[in-house]
Order: structure tokens, then C-alpha cells, then sequence
């Protein structure tokens, strides 16, 4: 038998190659996190629209999904998608106040022919806090990708020897959702915008006592950033 030698060691065209790969699925990761927020923020911020637009646009076949809020037989609240990012709602004012009340057969009757998935809220209409963002994606609309890729980004600090902080650090901090997973792609193992060769500063990486603490402080933080978004892409998109 032939002894086996040492393993040869990686040429600088093989460690370029994997640098490609590592940066590819990182912004592909990206990419899906920031649409799912997009999805989320214009979700809980929907534009006011009439009763007679919300009919138009059913006639035109352009609604894809109703969510509705019924109360005592009475739908006090509706939000529809004309796509993942184009986001309308009729609210109490809207759908009139007085007898007789906006119903079911009201629904139905607007939207007529429509194909649209029909469904009923079963939380707030406010952001969400932390990271149950990512759970209140409507699936028709794509919220598969985001949880995806979350799980995935995940399973990446899991199986990797983060810089800035330890696995306990990061899983707080992914703990908070969105904003966690965006920083840790960003940042981990060095920052997504290095140039190749360039390597980060030593420094002393977080603990899970600081992580958790960290998380804490980034939850109310990307609830105000999704809030303060809302307002933004309603005032570009209105």
C-alpha cells in the first residue's frame, strides 16, 4: 500500500471560489429577508382606499388575498394585496358605520368573480415586536422564503464560529427577528462588504449574557425602523 501523504493545501483559487459561494448565499439570504420586511411593513401599513376601488380592482382580477376583521357578524376591517408590495385596506369609515353593516354577502358580492383567497385576521394589526414579524407573512404572498431563510441563516451561525459574539450571543440576537439575521449576515464571519484579503480588527467577541441584553434593545429598535418604513414607502407609494 501506498502511505498517504499530506492533504494538499487549498490554492488561492479554490479559497476564491468559496469566498464566491459564502457571499452568494449570504446575499441571497439577504435579499429574501429584506422583501419578506418590505411584505411585512406594507402589510400593517396599507393604504386607504373606497369600497368602489376595492371593487375595481376585484373586477380586474388584480386581488390576490382579503384578510378581513368580522365582529358580532359585522366586518368592521378589510385588507387586501394587489401584489407582495402594493397593500389596500377599507376601514371602519370606509365600509360605513351605520345599519345596515358591511357582512359577508357584502364581501363576497365585492368581490364577485374575483379569485382572490378570502381570509380572516386572527392578530393585531400593529407591527410586531421581536421576532413573530416573520411567522405573520402571508403564505400566498410569499411568507415561506422569509421563514426559510431565517431557519437557514440559523442553521449557518449554528454550524460556524461567529466573530463578534459566541452561539449563545447570536441566538438572542437572531431571537429578534429580521434584524438579527440582516446584522449576522452582514457582519459574520467578517463584513459581507470586505474586500478579499481584508481582514477585520481583533476584538473581544460577546457573550450570551450581552447578546441577550443586546436583543432586548435591537426588539423595540426594529419595530420603530418597521414603523418609521411604513410611513416612508406610504408617502413614496401614496
Amino acid at each position: 500500500m501506498v502511505p498517504e501523504g499530506p492533504e494538499a493545501p487549498e490554492t488561492p483559487e479554490v479559497r476564491r471560489g468559496w469566498r464566491i459561494v459564502g457571499l452568494t448565499i449570504r446575499s441571497i439570504l439577504l435579499i429574501i429577508l429584506i422583501f419578506g420586511f418590505l411584505i411585512t411593513v406594507l402589510n400593517r401599513a396599507p393604504l386607504p382606499e373606497t369600497r368602489a376601488e376595492f371593487r375595481a380592482a376585484a373586477a380586474a382580477d388584480r386581488v390576490s388575498l382579503v384578510e378581513y376583521d368580522e365582529r358580532d357578524g359585522a366586518i368592521r376591517y378589510v385588507r387586501w394585496t394587489e401584489g407582495p408590495l402594493t397593500w389596500r385596506e377599507l376601514d371602519a369609515e370606509a365600509l360605513g358605520t351605520a345599519p345596515p353593516s358591511y357582512t359577508m354577502a357584502d364581501l363576497k358580492g365585492d368581490l364577485g368573480r374575483s379569485g382572490a383567497k378570502v381570509t380572516e385576521l386572527s392578530d393585531s394589526r400593529e407591527i410586531a415586536l421581536g421576532s413573530r414579524w416573520i411567522l405573520e407573512i402571508p403564505i400566498p404572498v410569499g411568507g415561506g422564503w422569509p421563514i426559510a431563510a431565517w431557519a437557514l441563516t440559523f442553521l449557518i451561525m449554528l454550524g460556524s464560529t461567529p466573530r463578534l459574539g459566541n452561539r449563545w450571543a447570536w441566538f438572542w440576537i437572531l431571537g429578534t427577528g429580521w434584524i438579527g439575521a440582516i446584522l449576522f449576515l452582514l457582519l459574520e464571519p467578517r463584513p459581507l462588504w470586505f474586500a478579499a484579503g481584508r481582514v477585520p480588527a481583533p476584538r473581544e467577541r460577546l457573550g450570551g449574557g450581552r447578546g441577550f441584553l443586546l436583543g432586548m434593545l435591537l426588539s423595540p429598535l426594529s419595530t420603530a425602523l418597521a414603523a418609521a418604513a411604513g410611513y416612508l414607502l406610504n408617502l413614496v407609494l401614496g
